[in-house]
């Protein structure tokens, strides 16, 4: 399974590195992909990382979940990537996963997929997740939209990725991992 983490200048680092490494200790294929159009994206707290490609030169095609890190102007900027916001619309259309934390659901939100949804995000940005019922909770799944409050809960998030794609077994596995 493949699974797309999308990085935006502004994103939140705890988030991004946590979760593809969560997602990779999941034996999940993780790619990462710049929306700069160059590979080399600076995080909102001056880390930059070298994304696995760009979305132009991507292929989506086989993809099994779209995953957005939050951070501010992260999540901004990937809602202003009209690209990347067709593709969430298809991949959600066709029953697959999108997933987003903190400040990133609302990206969602402005697409109409949390309509009638239970999501939660970081405190302050409910208002943009248009149509959905905001819990607070750490992580909400709902259908194939899974969402998380922050980068304080960022483990528990990417667990409950893997538990999407590889079963409660394997999140198990890995959290035993590191926290024993």
């Amino acid at each position: 399974m493949e699974v797309f983490v999308f990085l935006a200048n502004g994103f939140e680092e705890t988030e991004a590195i946590a979760t593809i490494d969560i997602l990779r200790r999941g034996d999940l294929r993780v790619n990462t992909v710049s929306i700069t159009g160059n590979k080399l994206v600076t995080g909102a707290h001056g880390i930059s990382v070298i994304a696995d490609g760009t979305f132009d030169e991507a292929d989506f095609s086989n993809g099994s979940m779209l995953v957005l890190p939050g951070g501010m102007p992260g999540a901004s900027n990937l809602n202003a990537h009209e690209g990347l916001k067709n593709l969430l619309s298809f991949y959600y259309e066709a029953g697959k996963n999108v997933a987003a934390i903190c400040a990133a659901p609302l990206v969602l939100g402005g697409l109409g997929i949390l309509k009638g949804k239970k999501a939660s995000c970081y405190p302050g940005f409910e208002s943009q997740l248009t149509g959905a019922t905001t819990t607070g909770n750490p992580v909400e799944k709902d259908g194939t939209v899974i969402t998380g409050k922050g980068p304080g809960y960022v483990a528990d998030f990417a667990l409950a990725l893997v538990a999407e794609l590889q079963g409660k077994a394997k999140a198990n596995e890995v959290a035993a991992g590191f926290r024993p």
